[in-house]
């Protein structure tokens, strides 16, 4: 081997010392890093907090005891408690991680509510924009649309909207849309083929039909409120339906 090839040898060799070295030094530090707290990172759904910080840090010290200041960082079992956070109803995500102070920082997504299951015998639940059906808070009220009905009392039970998935469709038209938001004051849900809107301004309750087809029917009330209505007047029907194709019926 010539002098050139060996110092090249040489000098490979060398860094992968120096890096072995570093690397049992990173590992050796972080071994005697240890744990010295928690921090939460809550993150608001259209500002408002459905779980508290207090909440969740009753939760982590509850659920590990073993967690006290000069505890190893190794012996921290992130996996189990982002489970045990995740299993909070009103939680959607949670990430933590140790930072080089030894603090457990815990970042938390909530579920976001779109729609609120009212139920006149038994408690409400909230419908989120995942489409999975949720408790209310005992803390905050979230001002969406409101579902009530026979059927929709049943996916309150089942959990999610899984057995209806054109329902979503509907009530994010409905909720993203600024004068349907406002006019339409609730969803009356008895069977998945009769829907019927409740409105802000005229006392009938629009019989509604399924869930398809949803933006041709409301062109249909919308052409209902700017020619037909403020002809004959706002109360003039007792039954107005646009469940049938193509068709607004008034009686």
């Amino acid at each position: 081997m010539n002098k050139a090839n060996l110092k090249k040898a040489l000098g490979l060799v060398t860094l992968c010392l120096v890096l072995v070295g570093f690397i049992g030094f990173v590992e050796k530090q972080s071994q005697l890093k240890t744990y010295q707290g928690f921090e939460i990172d809550l993150k608001a759904v259209s500002g408002v907090y459905f779980v508290e910080d207090k909440e969740v840090g009753e939760i982590i010290t509850s659920a590990f005891p073993e967690l006290k200041a000069g505890l190893s960082v190794s012996e921290v079992p992130l996996g189990s408690i982002e489970s045990r956070l995740a299993g909070h109803p009103f939680i959607k995500s949670v990430q933590s991680s140790i930072g080089q102070k030894g603090i457990l920082k815990v970042t938390i997504n909530q579920h976001e509510p779109i729609a609120r299951i009212a139920r006149p015998m038994a408690a409400d639940g909230y419908i989120t924009t995942d489409g999975l059906i949720i408790p209310t808070s005992p803390s905050y009220t979230s001002r969406v649309l409101i579902l009530e009905g026979a059927y929709a009392e049943q996916l309150m039970d089942q959990g999610s909207v899984d057995a209806m998935p054109e329902l979503m469709p509907l009530i994010e038209f409905v909720t993203k849309n600024e004068f349907w938001s406002a006019q339409v004051s609730e969803l009356e849900i008895n069977k998945k083929d009769d829907i019927r809107l409740h409105q802000q301004v005229g006392k009938q309750v629009i019989e509604f039909g399924d869930a398809l087809d949803f933006e041709s029917k409301f062109r249909r009330i919308e052409v209902l409120y700017k020619e037909i209505l403020p002809r004959k007047g706002w109360n003039a029907y007792e039954h107005i339906s646009v469940k049938f194709k193509n068709q607004i019926v008034c009686e």
